[in-house]
């Protein structure tokens, strides 16, 4: 007998085109040909405008004329195959660039106009080793140098994080760590004391310090104005570290029964000691540049002065303001050397600080291991080089020692 069999129906297939994706990272040729093309309209029209319509008046104004051009035109290539909401981005991203171009322009000329110009001067051996006590204007780069005014930065700046430092960190420690009305006071005035122009504070040790109190200028002075511009910065930086150390690693050290002076000693001060060191290097970045407090209340000298507590003593940033507004080209060379010997002397300050305080638990412990590891190798090669006695002192008996043991039976079973 035949049984019928179940046929199922065939389910018709539908065959659809394929999706076109759309490139969304990268650089595409579309958008480079874009760019290309808009520079080139911008230019051509500029130089059109300018030479046709109405005369455009310096560098300046011609690049600003061409920069609006070059974002119009790009605009509208971008929006002749996209939608407004691309256009839109593609404008803003324009704009970021732009300004992120203009930044590292202006850094690089900051950077590199002050080596042009005194360049001259600056591989000069003697500008490191004289001071100008014994030159004059007409004297050639061969000639004086800035070796008081090294000596000078070095002393100011060093008096001056010798008190930011400490009354610093114990500040932001208060305002961080013993919260209340008092604290607010306080962060308050330290916040406006941020924005205190160098010239009041120089004046303010001038007054109270000089003035009144009777001392004399010196570096001394000039220290405690450039601590009342470092202050600040060194408070609020420190106040902002101390606030992202978690609250979890606190409460833990609390509940173990630590009190609060070890939590902080422990617990919060080497957690945050990478900030602290980010702050300390904003605060030097802010008084070691410092010129007119240090005018006011250092003064000038030509001659080397290593002592802080009386005569005049010349900072970099103050040698530099004298160079410049000579009217000799040997000074203003020397001048612009001088800038550069502040830039190289900030630079190794930043780099010695950031190395300093980059060392965490894990690195200090590899670098007690290899301190322990040297001693070790140091002492077997002083035992393997130490003469022998009569006696048999100094000798390496460890060999023999194991040999006797491999040889006697009991010491072996022992």
């Amino acid at each position: 007998m035949n049984v019928p069999q179940t046929v199922l129906p065939q389910q018709s297939v539908i065959t659809a085109g394929t999706e076109s994706r759309r490139q969304t990272s990268g650089i595409r040729i579309g958008d480079t040909l874009s760019l290309l093309g808009a520079v080139v309209a911008a230019l051509a029209l500029a130089t059109v405008f300018s030479s046709t319509i109405a005369p455009i008046h310096g560098v300046l104004a011609f690049l600003l004329v061409t920069y609006v051009l070059f974002v119009v035109i790009y605009a509208l290539l971008v929006w002749l195959d996209e939608t407004n909401s691309v256009v839109a981005d593609r404008t803003i991203a324009v704009f970021v660039h732009s300004g992120a171009f203009v930044l590292v322009l202006a850094l690089t000329a900051v950077l590199t106009y002050p080596a042009f110009k005194g360049w001259g001067a600056f591989w000069h051996w003697n500008l490191f080793t004289q001071d100008m006590s014994t030159t004059g204007p007409l004297d050639p780069v061969t000639m004086g140098g800035v070796s008081h005014a090294i000596v000078g930065t070095l002393v100011e700046i060093s008096i001056a994080l010798a008190i930011t430092i400490p009354l610093g960190i114990t500040t932001a420690l208060f305002l961080s760590e013993v919260p209340g009305p008092f604290a607010r006071f306080v962060r308050t005035i330290v916040e406006a004391m941020t924005a205190l122009p160098s010239i009041v504070a120089g004046l303010f040790i001038l007054s109270s310090f000089i003035l009144v109190l009777g001392f004399d200028k010196s570096g001394l002075a000039a220290g405690l104005a450039i601590t009342v511009m470092m202050l600040p910065i060194m408070i609020r930086a420190a106040d902002v570290v101390f606030r992202l150390v978690p609250g979890t690693l606190k409460e833990a050290s609390l509940g173990l029964g630590a009190s609060q002076f070890k939590t902080v000693m422990n617990v919060v001060l080497p957690t945050a000691r990478g900030g602290l060191t980010t702050a300390i290097i904003l605060a030097t970045a802010r008084g070691i540049g410092e010129t007119s407090p240090v005018l006011l209340t250092a003064g000038f000298a030509a001659s080397m002065n290593t002592n802080p507590l009386h005569g005049p003593m010349v900072s970099l940033p103050l040698a530099v303001f004298e160079f410049v507004k000579s009217p000799q080209p040997t000074m203003v060379a020397r001048g612009f050397a001088t800038a550069l010997v502040l830039m190289v002397l900030v630079l190794i300050l930043f780099v010695s600080a950031r190395v300093l305080g980059s060392q965490d638990v894990a690195k200090k412990a590899k670098r007690r291991q290899r301190t322990a590891l040297i001693l070790r190798r140091l002492q077997g090669l002083r035992a393997r080089l130490r003469p022998p006695t009569p006696d048999g002192e100094g000798l390496d008996t460890a060999p023999l020692r194991d040999a006797t043991r491999s040889t006697n039976p009991r010491s072996s079973h022992a």
